[in-house]
């Protein structure tokens, strides 16, 4: 018999945890699509109690997802978990997700609890939970710094009241694998209704083994879930990367003896949908989806390759959705062939006029670029998806700047302010720097630009150049993200968007959670 390991996403939960990654209502909804269209089990759609953006997420994605179960994080407290009930009560099949603090720094410090009141309070929440669902999953938050006795009396209890999986997280990624293993055994072994549940793990990379610390735990002491990110996003280090634990279970299947349910066909796009809405891009060398995840550039690695691709890929590229780059669509080319190329990216649009609008940016492009790719296509429909909902107090108009050798650099930028064509103008230490600067020249947002990262889309000098801006304001942190073939033109783009979340309520910071 080979067991299944199930895959809890909470790219759109802990993931936007991250800096700057937090994400409108449309946005989460398109990522739950792609999440369900890779097949994965359960979807952590957010923390309903959270905010009223949240709550409204939660209750869109639970409208429109069949085919995974939709999960809300909350409290251990009435209040929250109603308020997810609330949330998920459209979907066909939800999970409330209720969590409290175990360890002793957490509870004297941050809950000022005894150990008797968290763990009446974790008893009281699953069974209140329990008047809403039957599929009820507890957290005991930085359950790896906690005391194994008083771990195994909670656990004991919240299962005797009906959770039906138990979540051991390692919250601030202090645990080490055969650590992080041997506690989870000895919880199953201590608590005497264990079998009654299956056990989850959701790891931490502050010291880079989130992924080692839950392959570990799945493989030595049973557990059967594993909550992670589409690339390993999340505050701080970030969390468990969701494409690395499939491909690994995939590709050892002989040594962890798993079945995993997910479409790994779907692992490229949805990790480039995820860096595309959030502004984080993915470093070159990150395992499966990085840039240089199946590049080889020893000659002896070339060779072997070339021989027999088994020699130096342990999977192949197109496994987990790598395209080979090729040309799919031209400027002559028409809009049902776009349709066409859309569908077979498994992208789905709403309406006429999105696909209308989609593919007028098309061949705005195409008269400027050749050759149009691929991840060209999922640009423009990142774009579109960002302009068509949020709120623009900044728009881009038009962009003209100087530079030469031994001449300060200098740059005009025209662009609309609630309606109004505003022109600022000034001088920097280069092209960016000045465009930036003359933007702020009338904007005045007294924001921090914390991050300038550039990012290529594709191969080639034609490439369109993507633009991650970070601003930080009052505590608050955003990122903008711009794309076009002029990286300076791709760089305002992106300080506007940033702009505009600062500016927008929906825009919210999440609180910490496990």
């Amino acid at each position: 018999m080979v067991d299944k390991l199930i895959i809890f996403d909470t790219t759109l939960r802990d993931g936007e945890q991250s800096p700057g990654a937090s994400m409108t209502k449309e946005e989460k909804i398109r990522i739950a699509r792609q999440l369900e269209r890779m097949k994965v089990d359960v979807i952590e759609a957010g923390f309903a109690a959270s905010s009223n953006g949240d709550f409204d997420a939660i209750h869109a994605i639970a409208s429109q997802v069949k085919d995974s179960v939709v999960c809300s994080l909350a409290r251990a407290n009435d209040k929250d978990i109603m308020r997810a009930a609330a949330a998920l009560k459209p979907a066909g099949q939800f999970r409330i997700h209720t969590f409290i603090a175990t360890s002793a720094l957490h509870m004297e410090k941050k809950l000022r609890m005894t150990p008797g009141q968290v763990y009446e309070q974790a008893q009281r929440a699953v069974r209140f939970a329990r008047n809403f669902t039957n599929d009820i999953e507890f957290s005991p938050e930085d359950g790896s710094r906690s005391d194994i006795n008083f771990l195994c009396r909670v656990l004991e209890i919240v299962i005797a009241e009906g959770a039906t999986t138990i979540n051991i997280p390692d919250t601030v990624g202090y645990a080490v694998p055969d650590g992080y293993a041997a506690l989870i055994q000895k919880i199953r072994e201590q608590v005497p209704n264990s079998d009654k549940a299956i056990f989850s793990v959701h790891c931490h990379n502050d010291l880079g083994m989130a992924v080692a610390n839950s392959l570990a735990a799945v493989k030595l002491s049973g557990a059967r879930q594993i909550e992670c990110t589409v690339n390993g996003l999340g505050e701080r280090a970030g969390n468990t990367s969701l494409e690395e634990v499939v491909m690994a279970v995939k590709t050892r299947r002989d040594y962890f003896r798993l079945e995993v349910g997910i479409d790994t066909t779907q692992i490229m796009p949805t990790s480039k949908l995820v860096s595309q809405t959030t502004g984080f891009i993915v470093q070159p060398n990150k395992a499966v989806v990085g840039a240089n995840a199946f590049a080889h550039t020893s000659g002896i690695h070339q060779d072997g390759v070339l021989k027999a691709r088994d020699t130096y890929e342990i999977m192949r590229a197109e496994d987990v959705g790598w395209s080979a780059n090729k040309i799919v669509l031209g400027k002559l080319s028409g809009r049902n062939a776009f349709k066409q190329r859309l569908q077979e990216l498994g992208v789905a649009l709403n309406s006429e006029a999105e696909l209308n609008s989609a593919f007028g940016h098309f061949k705005e492009l195409a008269d400027q670029k050749a050759e149009i790719f691929d991840e060209d296509i999922l640009s423009i429909l990142s774009q579109e998806a960002k302009s068509a909902h949020d709120h623009e107090t900044y728009r881009f108009v038009s962009l003209s700047q100087h530079s030469e050798t031994g001449e300060r650099p200098c740059a005009r930028v025209v662009f609309i302010v609630n309606n109004s064509e505003t022109i600022g103008e000034a001088h920097g230490n280069g092209p960016v720097d000045a465009t930036l600067h003359a933007i702020e020249s009338q904007v005045n947002s007294g924001a921090e630009l914390i991050l300038y990262s550039v990012n290529a889309i594709t191969t080639g000098t034609q490439a369109q150049g993507e633009v991650t801006v970070r601003l930080s304001k009052s505590g608050r942190i955003v990122n903008g993200v711009g794309t076009d073939l002029d990286i300076v033109t791709a760089s305002a783009k992106a300080y506007f968007a940033a702009l505009n979340k600062l500016n927008s309520n929906t825009e919210r910071l999440n609180p910490q959670c496990s």
